[in-house]
């Protein structure tokens, strides 16, 4: 029986690892749950699988979430608050922690979890693209396993012999698939009238309302180059990025001998998931199985970095290393919020996070403190940026 903590319980990782606990509750429970601000879903999930500990980032949710489960789950305690997201993920009892929770604000608590030797099912991108030295040296130290779950870097996992080992044998290069998004063949001028409903509709997944615009720009797959970078320790000419509109194979490894080995699969995060969760073992998902007789057509393409420059933004910030990949990934969470708020354009999004980099000086990553300055610094000029455009 694995004892599971679930950063981001809210979310749609969260909910389809709470949907994979549930089909195997001889080999999973749910120890702890911790989420944002839906104090609301938070009470559901405490009603239904009865975790030892509640943590809400937000304290009045935290305090709203307390008296919801006064009579409902009794049992489950509940805490706010970031020192008590840290505290949780190192308790003694959890074996596993899924880190799910969306944005910088992941990294603390991943880097705790690592820190204190855990199996870490790893969702958040941002705490490797903002500190990615920084969480390897604490898994080494930690003696803790970092797992992907992203469904492109699961898939270089799976595809790899022996997945934990560095450097990687006989690996000539990494392919990450891209779904293209909604607007894969846009030209540059249809993206200027790109609305938000058109972002968020992704063809293939369903994601939140950020990671969806992140996939539309690309900048999704421009963080997955980075993450890939720390996680499997190649540099960035070796991973590469193809346009694969079907989402069926979900990445590639290929060999020096002119081997590729692909991992295809429904496109449905339960899938990595479950092979972390069982991982070296393999459990059912409840995914679709995928229908390899009605696939017409397996379809590649090269990503179009003019129509989609945040791609290049991304391989520019990785060679650029030190502060450079935090501050791409704060300035670009600022302009997608923008976005999303409407006040600003879809293509507004790229030249942000282009013009804050430019004025950010770059330094080196020593510390969390390092990180955290460098993603209040360019939130800052990326809020300058946008607010300067409309005033012009």
């Amino acid at each position: 029986m694995k004892s599971i903590c679930l950063l981001g319980a809210t979310g749609s990782i969260g909910r389809s690892t709470l949907d994979l606990i549930a089909r195997h509750p001889d080999r999973y429970r749910l120890h702890s749950a911790v989420a944002a601000r839906d104090d609301l879903a938070m009470a559901e999930i405490c009603e239904r699988f009865r975790p030892d500990v509640a943590v809400m980032a937000d304290a009045e949710a935290g305090r709203r979430l307390a008296e919801r489960l006064r009579l409902r789950a009794p049992a489950t305690r509940v805490d706010s608050g970031m020192v008590a997201i840290e505290a949780v993920v190192a308790e003694a009892a959890v074996d596993t922690v899924v880190a799910a929770i969306v944005g910088a604000a992941g990294l603390p608590p991943t880097l705790a979890a690592a820190h204190a030797g855990k199996r870490i099912l790893l969702a958040n991108k941002e705490a490797l693209v903002c500190a990615g030295s920084l969480l390897m040296q604490a898994v080494a130290r930690g003696g803790a396993q970092l797992l992907p779950i992203d469904s492109e870097h699961n898939a270089i996992f799976q595809c790899l012999p022996d997945p934990l080992q560095r450097p990687l044998a006989g690996v000539r290069q990494l392919w990450l698939t891209a779904s293209g998004g909604p607007f894969r063949g846009w030209s540059p001028a249809q993206l200027e009238q790109v609305t938000v409903a058109q972002a968020c509709a992704h063809p293939n997944w369903t994601m939140g309302p950020k990671i969806s615009v992140d996939s539309a720009t690309l900048m999704n797959k421009g963080l997955e180059v980075i993450e890939a970078h720390f996680l499997f320790g190649l540099e960035s000419d070796r991973i590469r990025v193809i346009v694969h509109p079907q989402s069926t194979i979900h990445s590639l490894v290929e060999y020096r001998d002119g081997s590729f080995l692909a991992q295809l699969g429904s496109a449905d995060m339960r899938i990595p998931i479950a092979h972390a969760l069982a991982w070296p073992d393999r459990i059912e998902s409840g995914a679709p199985t995928l229908d390899l007789a009605t696939l017409a057509r397996l379809d590649f393409s090269t990503p179009d970095l003019e129509a989609f420059p945040c791609l290049k933004l991304a391989y520019q910030a990785l060679d650029a290393g030190g502060t450079a990949p935090a501050m791409l990934n704060a300035a670009n969470e600022v302009a997608v919020a923008a976005f999303l708020n409407g006040s600003l354009g879809f293509t507004g999004i790229a030249a942000t996070v282009n013009e804050a980099l430019n004025r950010c000086a770059l330094s080196s990553v020593e510390s969390v403190a390092d990180v955290l300055e460098a993603d209040r610094h360019a939130r800052m000029v990326a809020t300058t940026v946008i607010d300067s455009g409309k005033r012009s």
